[in-house]
Parts: structure tokens; sequence; C-alpha cells
């Protein structure tokens, strides 16, 4: 004890603590390497893999008001919860007009205030499209230049040997799908006008839009489309079908990513079977719910947040802004396809150099006209709430699962009912 006293000390240059979630390590270690000065160095420590074991030990420090989680890597559907628990210290002034300037993608930069705060710096946003492949769309009939629907989507694969990847096991990720099914047919799992009233936001899931949501589902799973582990599939299964040993492959939805993770396969198994195959590899804006609803594709990403109880707050609001800069954004987006939350970037050359144009547009359009998940404080249990009521999807129903849900929610939200 008497060892570790000494190191923590409050004699020599601070040590930041930056609390990161498991992607990128190699360039968060190096960014957190670049971004410390004379003044402070930067310590990365790694968070679980999943987004609500992140927020469970996040939120266990906080609450217990840990003065050494300075730096922390946050999912945008939790940063109502930490500020309006005032775990975050928000950015003041010139800083937050440095962290949330007219760069900032709309998409990114909704998930960075509460209550008229700037309280996170985003650091890379997150965006779904729609990715198949040519030549089972082609197959298929299907012009990949006008909008397509999720039902053209799926008759064009039940029709031709092809499959349809989402993302529907019990967890966050199936939350993503079903928030975008609704946005895209015009509706909202809670009324955003009400988000910020927490427990008695009005809930509206149990809408038109939600039947429509649930009818898309019922017809994927009812469909020859669905592939096998439909009810536990995640961003990670769902990008084995697109180059099956044999068949005609798929039309998936998943993050930004997908493409350098193809890229990185040419010619091994899981991947393209050379440059031709990956040149089979096409991408479009997120499939519509309704056809004359434009879609709305899910936004994601990290936030950087500063500990509300860091013993050095200034230091690690000057640290947020580095390692959210428009740098390290580049890094970021051509090491590993975690893409900017910054306009410039996109239109950067090192972006340019590293992706086909049309993406980087698709990506940033994408993010930028993309619907959020509701922005509540109690967000983790309308999640859960949600998962509750819409799993599996295979027993999905619009007659009556919003309906369902939309109950249950309501008593979760007024304590009338447990998770």
């Amino acid at each position: 004890m008497s060892v570790l006293a000494a190191c923590g000390s409050s004699g020599g240059k601070p040590t930041l603590n930056w609390y990161i979630n498991p992607d990128a390590q190699e360039t968060v270690q190096q960014l957190a390497k670049d971004c410390s000065t004379d003044d402070y160095d930067i310590s990365v420590q790694l968070l679980p893999s999943s987004a609500t074991d992140q927020r469970t030990q996040l939120a266990r420090r906080l609450a217990a008001k840990d003065s050494s989680t300075d730096l922390m890597s946050l999912d945008p559907v939790f940063v109502p919860e930490f500020a309006s628990a005032k775990w975050l210290a928000p950015f003041k002034g010139e800083l937050a007009d440095k962290v949330l300037d007219d760069d900032v993608l709309k998409g990114a930069a909704a998930s960075a205030t509460w209550k008229d705060e700037v309280v996170v710096a985003p650091q890379w946003a997150n965006t779904q499209v729609l990715w198949f492949r040519k030549s089972l769309a082609e197959a298929a009939g299907l012009d990949m230049t006008q909008p397509v629907t999720w039902e053209q989507v799926i008759k064009a694969a039940s029709d031709n040997d092809g499959t349809v990847g989402v993302q529907a096991s019990k967890y966050e990720g199936y939350v993503v799908w079903i928030n975008s099914l609704i946005q895209s047919a015009g509706g909202n799992i809670l009324d955003p006008a009400t988000v910020e009233d927490g427990r008695d936001a009005k809930v509206t899931i149990d809408s038109a839009a939600g039947k429509d949501a649930a009818t898309v589902i019922q017809q994927l799973a009812d469909s020859s489309a669905a592939q096998p582990d439909l009810s536990t599939s995640n961003e990670g299964t769902s990008l084995g079908a697109m180059f099956p040993a044999k068949g005609a492959g798929e039309f998936m939805v998943n993050w930004t990513f997908a493409y350098k993770n193809y890229e990185g396969l040419v010619g091994k198994p899981g991947g393209p079977a050379d440059k031709a195959g990956l040149d089979d590899l096409g991408w479009v804006r997120y499939p519509r719910t309704v056809a004359d609803e434009e879609s709305k594709p899910p936004i994601g990403g990290i936030d950087i947040g500063v500990g509300a109880f860091s013993e050095h707050v200034g230091l690690a609001q000057e640290a947020a802004v580095c390692v959210t800069s428009a740098k390290a954004q580049t890094a970021l987006a051509v090491n590993n396809g975690l893409m900017p939350s910054r306009q410039s970037v996109y239109d950067s050359a090192e972006l340019k150099d590293a992706y086909p144009a049309d993406l980087l547009q698709l990506f940033s359009e994408s993010v930028d006209t993309g619907g959020p998940r509701p922005q509540t404080a109690f967000y983790s249990q309308v999640s859960s709430a949600v998962q509750a009521r819409w799993h599996s999807p295979t027993s999905v129903n619009p007659d009556s699962t919003p309906e369902q849900s939309a109950d249950f929610l309501k008593a979760v939200l007024s304590g009338k009912a447990l998770l």
C-alpha cells in the first residue's frame, strides 16, 4: 500500500485514465501517446466488449464518485443518463465551441448535448448502410440506383437463393434495427418532444409505424431469406453470408466497418475470392420501411466524456479535444473503418485514398440524416423493455407486438413492472 500511495501522490505529472471500448485499440493507444503532453500522460484502460457492460462498469465507478475516471468512451445512447446524473463535466465557452463547431455532422452533434450543455466530444460516428452482392441484385432485377424497401430486398433474396443479414439477437443491436424500422416509417419508440421528461416520456411505439416495423420483421422471419441464426444474429455473424462457398450471397445491414473487413479478407476464408469478388460488393442507403418515407439509418459511434469527479477536469477536457481532433478521426477511419464525425475529414485526401468516393458520401449523408435511438436518461430500461417484447424475431406480430411492448414499457418507466 505504501508503494501505491507513493505512485498516486500529487507531486508528479498526473496520469489521465481513459476508459475505452475495445474498438481500434492500437490506434487509440497511439492517440493516447500522441495527445500526452508535458503537463499530463494519458493511460488507456479497457472496458468490456458489449455496450451494456461498458455502461454498467462506468456507471458503477461514477456513482461512487471515482476520481480516477478522467476520460471515457461513451456510446451515444448513454450520454443523457450520464449527463442527467451529473457524472459528466460539461464543456464551457470557447472549449464547447471547439468541440461542437459547424464541421460536426448533425447526427453526431445531436448526441453531444443535454439540456443545452455540451457534455461530450464526438469522436467517431457510426451508421449502417445496405451492403449487397451486385450479382444478386442484378439477378433479382432490382435497380439499386433507386431507393429500395425491406419488402423488395427480402423478396429479391428469397427468389434468388440469397439471404438477408440483420442483427436480431436479444441485445442492443436488435433495438438498433427496431428503432430504425420505426423511424423510417415516420414514428418513434418515445415521443422526441418528451424524452427529457424521463419516466414521464410519452411512449409511441404502438403506432402505425410500429406495426410497419413489426411487419418487416415478420416478413423476414417467415421468408427463405432469413438466415438460420436469425434469433441470435449480430454484427459479426451476419458478415459471413456475403461471400459463402456456395450460394448467391446476401443483402445485409451493418455498420461502416464492413468495408475494411471485406477488403482485408480478399483471398481468405469468409471474404471474396479475389479483387473481382470484392468488386461485386455494393452499398446503398439503408432500406425504406415504407415506400414513400425516406429511411432513417441508425446512428452510433463514440463520444468522449470527462468524469465530473476527476481531479484534473481541465486537463482531461484538453485531452478530449485532442483525441477527437480531425487528425485523430482520420487515423481511426483509415486504420479501422471507424468513420469521422467531422465533414472535413470525409473530404480529406487520406480518406479519399482509403475509400471509394461514393461510399464516403453515403457514410456522411447517412450520419447527417440518420435517426438516433431515444435520447433519454432511462435508455437502458427502454432498450431492455423493447428487447423483452420483440424477441424472438420469429414471434413478432404486427397485430400484437407493438401494443404489448408499449404496455410493458409504460409499466417499466412508471415503476409498475420490473425488467
